[in-house]
């Protein structure tokens, strides 16, 4: 009982920040939206910071280890039926990817740990997954939706360049995903 209440407390709390309440301006009407992509000229673009967490297959992960690479990080759950339809769209793109120094990272939300380990056997995800449950990692991202599929790209210097709201393909995501790794760091 006492964890059914912290996940629909850690739910409402995560559903007002991601919807963009609480007081601050929402970072993503500074910037560009067409059929619910984000994309965020540099100098819009807002700092991501302090994501750490549990990994779903062990170990812990640090963003900060991440500076320096682009990063796409993509919020799913084992129950989320478009979830299951772009995963492997995601796993072609970080295949094509990754050796232009970009990275994936899963954030696992409102799920237990069987059925998300099942979930990328199943799909064969090679990315680390972080087990976030409670939705405390997705907080930390500021994230302007409360959808699940969403995905977001940081670039090298961890800032949120784009902004998915709803699942994608790899006919939409490796462009961006390529876009943002060859811009120049600075």
């Amino acid at each position: 009982m006492r964890r059914l209440v912290a996940v629909a407390v850690a739910a409402v709390t995560t559903a007002g920040v991601l919807t963009g309440c609480g007081g601050e301006e929402n970072w993503a009407k500074k910037c560009t939206t067409t059929n619910m992509v984000v994309e965020c000229a540099p100098e819009q673009r807002p700092l991501v910071s302090g994501v750490t967490g549990e990994l779903l297959g062990g170990g812990t992960y640090d963003l900060g280890n991440d500076r320096g690479k682009v990063v796409v990080v993509n919020f799913w759950g084992s129950w989320c039926a478009p979830c299951r339809a772009e995963a492997d769209d995601l796993e072609k793109t970080y295949q094509a990817t990754k050796a232009k120094d970009v990275t994936f990272l899963g954030v696992n939300t409102r799920d237990e740990r069987d059925p998300a380990k099942a979930f990328e056997r199943s799909y064969q995800v090679t990315y680390d997954s972080l087990f976030d449950s409670e939705g405390r990692a997705g907080l930390k991202f500021d994230v302007t939706q409360n959808a699940i599929p969403s995905t977001l790209i940081l670039d090298r210097q961890g800032r949120i360049a784009v902004g998915i709201r709803r699942a994608t393909t790899i006919a939409e995501l490796q462009p961006l995903v390529e876009k943002i790794a060859a811009e120049a760091t600075g």
